[in-house]
């Protein structure tokens, strides 16, 4: 199986359960291990072959610049399911990771994987 990955994707949203969180913006830190047969890509050399990781990205931080979403549990299903469905991804991991969110920690977060390795 192959591996087209995304790390570090920094996305600003609405992301929180305290009323504080609700009315500003957040970082999100996203990164993606999403599962594609590379084969037809590589030898064609054809990007339409391809799981187009910008793509991917530009749909990832639309969808979250538009939300106002509580936890980063939903976050991350959320986002899986949409992938999956509209990139026709048959497995991905996810990590959503929240900067700053816990003092003395860099960052606390999710990793959930979904679909068939």
């Amino acid at each position: 199986m192959d591996i087209v990955f995304i790390k570090q994707l920094k996305v600003e949203t609405t992301i929180g359960a305290y009323d504080w969180e609700k009315t500003i913006k957040q970082t999100l830190l996203l990164d993606l291990d999403m599962a594609w047969d590379n084969t037809a890509p590589a030898l064609e050399d054809d990007l339409n072959k391809a799981l187009d990781y910008a793509s991917v990205s530009q749909r990832i931080t639309s969808w979250l610049e538009q939300q106002k979403i509580e936890l980063i549990e939903s976050v991350a299903e959320r986002l899986a399911q949409m992938l999956l469905v509209e990139f026709s991804i048959t497995w991905l991991r996810l990590t959503v990771t929240k900067p700053d969110a816990v003092a003395n920690a860099a960052g606390v977060g999710v990793t959930i994987e979904r679909g068939k390795r």
